[in-house]
């Protein structure tokens, strides 16, 4: 049975709104307690967490980027090449922080709210989640809960740190965090100065026995919204596309000529999907199609890593800027 093990604190409290993390913390030491408002209510960090958890996609790396190591947080359930529930750039890190293993949370059926509970943690970080109202609820039973800041799977990297961070009660060091970073892309985007105003599509994965429908991310994936980090733009047809709360869009294959002004395509899938793509009566008629300027993508860390979190994007950048940049080579001609 899950019982509150927090009592909160009535000090004077300081609070971080959903507009102003990227400055409210800049040169201030910590003042506790600490209100955090969310999409799924108002959390209280009543002193500086030192078990910390973490559920659902990446949330993890945050802690970890800062040097802090997990009680328990979810296993890796997609491009994990070994087998051992932790992303390559996860391990990495753990290895240079001389850190075991922390507890995994298999989330293959959902949150595992007894394993979460079981590791006694002070805080659980999940800004980017799909947490329902019922999974926070029953989550804040066990301690205080960052959930994300407006919608569900639609954190972007910069955010997720902020809110992560600031349950951590350490927002001026994500701050210094997202500018590393944002470094680091900057000089890795210099060099491919042709992916400036190109458009991108990130297609979802198709299946090549079907393609009746083009299904794609919208500009509220946050897959879509690293392409800006690049210099890519999203197409019109995309935008177009998006409405609030949607993520993926699908439009019927015959009216494939929306996408003529789609420069590149990004997609999951191999040779055979590409080879489908080509001969099909109407794909093969999209113009990134017919310049084979499309960017296919494995069920591995780089087809991970294309959807941007604290620690990938380091590990990844360099070999994604290239493929991009080679697909939008074949867009141009210039090969």
């Amino acid at each position: 049975m899950l019982r509150f093990v927090r009592a909160f604190a009535p000090m004077m409290t300081t609070v971080l709104s959903l507009f102003a993390f990227s400055c409210a913390w800049a040169g201030q030491t910590t003042t506790y307690p600490i209100v955090i408002k969310h999409a799924l209510g108002t959390t209280t960090i009543a002193k500086k967490p030192e078990r910390v958890a973490t559920v659902a996609w990446a949330n993890h790396e945050v802690p970890l980027a800062l040097g802090i190591v997990p009680v328990g947080f979810a296993a890796a359930n997609f491009g994990d090449d070994d087998g051992d529930g932790l992303l390559p750039w996860v391990a990495e890190k753990l290895k240079a922080l001389g850190a075991e293993k922390p507890v995994l949370f298999d989330e293959g059926d959902g949150i595992d709210f007894e394993a979460v509970a079981a590791t006694q943690p002070d805080v659980i970080l999940a800004a980017y989640s799909g947490l329902s109202q019922a999974d926070y609820d029953t989550l804040s039973q066990i301690a205080p809960v960052i959930a994300y800041p407006q919608s569900s799977w639609a954190t972007d990297w910069r955010e997720m740190i902020r809110f992560n961070s600031a349950g951590l009660g350490m927002s001026e060091e994500g701050e210094a965090l997202i500018k590393r970073i944002d470094g680091e892309i900057a000089e890795v985007v210099a060099g491919y100065p042709q992916l400036k105003n190109k458009s991108a599509m990130f297609v979802t994965h198709l299946d090549a026995t079907n393609l009746s429908t083009v299904n794609f991310y919208t500009a509220n994936d946050t897959r879509v919204k690293f392409f800006a980090d690049l210099g890519l733009t999203s197409p019109k047809s995309v935008r177009e596309a998006t409405k609030p709360g949607q993520f993926a869009v699908g439009v019927s294959a015959e009216r494939v000529d929306a996408f003529d002004d789609v420069d590149i395509v990004v997609t999951y899938g191999g040779q055979p999907l590409l080879d489908a793509v080509k001969a099909d009566p109407l794909l093969s008629k999209m113009p990134a199609v017919e310049h084979n300027s499309i960017v296919m993508l494995g069920r591995n860390p780089l087809g991970t890593a294309a959807n941007p979190t604290p620690l990938s994007i380091s590990w990844v950048l360099k070999d994604y800027a290239e493929l991009l940049a080679k697909a939008v080579e074949k867009s141009t001609g210039k090969q």
